[in-house]
């Protein structure tokens, strides 16, 4: 099954070279790389001009297509004609040597699923129960055996009765969903939503759908949109066999102020993605869980070291709230 690999990038060099470098030592090496970058220096071009990787191609994007959206887009337009499927992976992940054999068994022994994510194993939180503790389910979450203790927004959300009434990966109807994740049981779970950093797709989910133009710039749940679209072609599953590292590199990240917006604007379109028609309870929690972990933000100045980060991000949070008032974001007509 011949696969591609497309990677979006942005003034990122050396964490780039990590990944490509980790690409190397896969046993299953993909048939074709695109690197699509929108840095605004000749950084990247220079150190793959110095650093040679197999089957990799390199396409250095202009001021107006910039941007992960419409570089991912642009991957999608500059693909071969033979992969099957198409893998996304972020520029700031390194890959453990089986990676993508994981990736492609799992396609191959499931033809009813059309979209794969894996798992960063640096940032799972999830440890194995003690049978002889009685374990507090308003401050973890258990799961098969395992527990991940929550974060003080979940908490806060269970003592409310405004947690998620589903499992890890999948969109309530008021949105808000479980972003825990698995534990590394090396099962494969089924899911709604895939992560960006880590996410592949059957060819024909790609020939139907691109990602969408509400989410140029940044891009944020830009992922989760088109993982909710991809659903028309089967299923999404998680796989705790394809495990990777993802370190979150701050370089080409918006202000606190402006994530905190995104935050809940493109919230909001994801959350009427799903449920174009929200009954009242819907729209009460949707809105209700919004402004609670607005609040969290701004008690957040008290307890973080760093006082701004959290203070303009509680703003933009509200500032994105009170914005739906008066402009919400246009839905679309299409999937496309």
């Amino acid at each position: 099954m011949k696969f591609s690999l497309i990677v979006c990038t942005y003034m990122r060099s050396g964490a780039l070279l990590s990944l490509l470098q980790s690409l190397e030592k896969q046993i299953l090496y993909p048939d074709e790389i695109l690197i699509i970058d929108g840095s605004i220096n000749d950084e990247t071009e220079l150190m793959l001009s110095q650093n040679r990787f197999n089957n990799l191609k390199y396409f250095k994007v202009s001021d107006q297509d910039r941007g992960l959206t419409k570089q991912r887009n642009i991957g999608i337009s500059k693909l071969n004609t033979h992969s099957e499927v198409i893998c996304f992976l972020d520029d700031d992940t390194i890959l453990e040597p089986d990676y993508f054999c994981e990736i492609i068994k799992a396609f191959k022994e499931r033809p009813d699923v059309t979209g794969i994510g894996g798992v960063a194993v640096n940032e799972n939180k999830w440890q194995l129960k003690n049978q002889d503790v009685l374990y507090n389910t308003k401050k973890y979450y258990l799961f098969e055996g395992y527990f991940y203790p929550e974060g003080l927004r979940n908490i806060v959300r269970n003592y409310l009765g405004l947690a998620s009434n589903l499992g890890p990966g999948k969109m309530p109807l008021y949105s808000h969903g479980r972003t825990c994740g698995f534990p590394l049981t090396n099962k494969i779970y089924e899911v709604d939503l895939l992560i960006g950093m880590s996410m592949s797709f059957r060819r024909n989910v790609l020939e139907k759908n691109k990602f969408s133009k509400f989410f140029e710039g940044y891009g944020l749940y830009e992922d989760a949109d088109f993982s909710l679209r991809a659903l028309q072609f089967g299923k999404n599953v998680i796989n705790t066999n394809a495990k990777l590292y993802h370190y979150h590199d701050p370089s080409g990240r918006p202000n606190q102020y402006k994530y905190g917006k995104m935050v809940v604007r493109n919230g909001w379109y994801v959350w009427r993605i799903k449920n174009p028609n929200p009954k009242i309870i819907d729209r009460f929690k949707w809105n209700a869980i919004t402004i609670v972990l607005a609040l969290i933000r701004f008690v957040n100045i008290l307890t973080e070291k760093n006082k701004k980060d959290p203070l303009t991000e509680a703003i933009g949070r509200m500032v994105g709230y009170f914005s739906l008032i008066f402009a919400k974001p246009a839905l679309p007509t299409s999937n496309n």
